[in-house]
C-alpha cells in the first residue's frame, strides 16, 4: 500500500489544502495530514483546534486520516512507514522554498521523498492568512474554507456564534428572535436579532447610497414604474403584490436583492458580538443558510394559527395563498436543511413549534443552541 504525508499548519484549513489532499487521496492508498507546529509561528488556533478542523473538513475522504506531530517531518513520516510528502506549491517561490526543505530533508538519509502538486489557478490566491483578513473585517469567507472552519473562525476572532431563524409566513420568526435575544440578556449572554427583511426595506426605501439608488431603479426597470413611490423608494406593498403572485418574477427580485442585502449584512454584524440569529423566512430558498453554517432553527405552525396571524396584517385569504405558495413549506425546509447538513457535516437543526412557544420553551432551546456551539463556555473562558 502507497502512503503520503501532506504536512501544513492548518491555521486555518481551507479549500486550497482541500484540493491538495483530494487529489493526494487519488493517487495514494493512504494520505496521512499532518498538522505541525512551528516554533518560529504565532497560530491562532491551538493544535488540538487546528487538528479538529481538519479533521471534521476531511470526513468524507475514506483514505485520509488526520494526525498532529511535533519535530521534523522527515522523523514523523519515518515513524509512520510513509516515504512520501506531498507539497503543494502556488509560484515559483513556493517552488524553489520547497525544493530547498526537500534538500534539508534529504540530508537527514531517511529516504524520503518529495511529490509536488501544483496548485490551481482558481485556487492560488487562498491562504490561511488571507482568510482570517477577511473575517477580521467581516467579509465573506464560505467560498474560501468549508462551514465548520468559517463557524470556528467567527467565533475565534469576531466572538460571533451565527444560527439562522426561519420559517413560513407567519410562523412568528420576530417574535421568537426578539425573545431569544431577551432570555439571552437575562443569563447574561450578548444577542442580536438581525432581520434580513428590515436589510431589503431599508436599500428598497431608506438608503442614500448611490449603489442603493441604482439598485432601486433596477427594480423599477424590472417590474414597472407603478413598484416606485414620487421619490424613488419602493413601494413595498405594491412590489410584494407583483411578485408574490408569480414566482419567476420573485426569483428576479431575489437576484437583484441578493449582493446588496449581502454588502448590508456584513455591515450589521460589525462589531456585534454573542449569538447572532440571522432571521429571514427565505433562508433556505436563497441558499443563504450556508451564512449561518447550516445552525438553523426552524419555525413550524398550524395552519388554523398562520391563517389568523396574517389575517391580523391585513392580508386576504387569496393573499395568503400566493404568499404561501411563493416560497417553501415546512416540510420542504426541513429536508433542504437536513440534507444540507448531511452533505457538509455539519450544523444542527432545531424544530420549534411556534402555535403559542412558552417561555419555558425558548429557554430551553436557547440553553440547547448556546450549549452546541459552545457559546456559554466561550463566556466562562474569559
Amino acid at each position: 500500500m502507497k502512503s503520503a504525508i501532506y504536512a501544513f499548519s492548518g491555521d486555518p484549513i481551507t479549500f486550497g489544502h482541500l484540493d491538495i489532499i483530494e487529489r493526494s487521496a487519488a493517487v495514494f492508498d493512504r494520505v496521512v495530514v499532518a498538522i505541525g507546529v512551528n516554533p518560529a509561528k504565532k497560530y491562532l488556533f491551538s493544535l488540538e483546534e487546528r487538528t479538529e478542523m481538519a479533521r471534521r473538513s476531511l470526513l468524507a475522504f475514506q483514505n485520509v486520516e488526520v494526525k498532529s506531530f511535533t519535530g521534523m517531518l522527515v522523523d514523523f513520516a519515518y515513524e509512520n512507514n510513509i516515504d512520501v510528502i506531498v507539497k503543494g506549491v502556488r509560484s515559483s517561490k513556493d517552488f524553489e522554498y520547497e525544493q530547498s526543505l526537500h534538500s534539508l530533508g534529504d540530508s537527514q538519509r531517511l529516504g524520503i521523498d518529495t511529490f509536488v502538486l501544483f496548485t490551481k489557478p482558481s485556487l492560488a490566491h487562498i491562504s490561511s492568512s488571507a482568510v482570517k483578513d477577511i473575517q477580521k473585517e467581516q467579509g465573506l469567507i464560505q467560498d474560501y474554507v468549508p462551514p465548520y472552519v468559517k463557524q470556528c473562525l467567527e467565533a475565534k476572532l469576531s466572538g460571533q456564534y451565527i444560527v439562522g431563524l426561519t420559517g413560513e409566513i407567519g410562523s412568528g420568526k420576530s417574535y421568537v428572535g426578539e425573545q431569544l435575544v431577551a432570555l439571552a440578556h437575562k443569563s447574561g449572554l450578548k444577542a442580536h436579532n438581525v432581520e434580513l427583511d428590515r436589510l431589503s426595506w431599508q436599500i428598497q426605501e431608506d438608503l442614500q447610497e448611490e449603489k442603493y439608488a441604482l439598485v432601486r431603479r433596477q427594480i423599477t426597470d424590472a417590474f414597472g414604474a407603478e413598484v416606485a413611490n414620487a421619490d424613488g423608494s419602493i413601494n413595498r406593498k405594491v412590489l410584494g403584490e407583483i411578485v408574490f403572485a408569480d414566482s419567476a418574477k420573485l426569483a428576479r427580485l431575489n437576484e437583484i436583492m441578493a449582493t446588496p442585502i449581502l454588502v448590508r449584512l456584513r455591515r450589521e454584524l460589525q462589531g456585534k458580538q454573542g449569538l447572532i440569529l440571522l432571521n429571514a423566512a427565505l433562508l433556505v430558498e436563497a441558499e443563504m443558510s450556508q451564512l449561518a453554517n447550516y445552525n438553523m432553527i426552524l419555525l413550524s405552525v398550524s395552519e388554523k394559527v398562520q391563517q389568523a396571524r396574517l389575517l391580523d396584517r391585513g392580508l386576504s385569504l387569496e393573499q395568503i395563498k400566493r404568499r404561501l405558495a411563493s416560497q417553501y413549506d415546512f416540510a420542504h425546509k426541513k429536508k433542504h436543511l437536513e440534507a444540507a447538513i448531511a452533505k457538509h457535516g455539519q450544523g444542527q437543526l432545531w424544530v420549534v413549534n411556534n402555535d403559542q412557544a412558552s417561555e419555558a420553551e425558548l429557554a430551553k432551546l436557547l440553553r440547547d443552541v448556546t450549549s452546541t456551539l459552545g457559546l456559554k463556555n466561550a463566556i466562562q473562558a474569559k
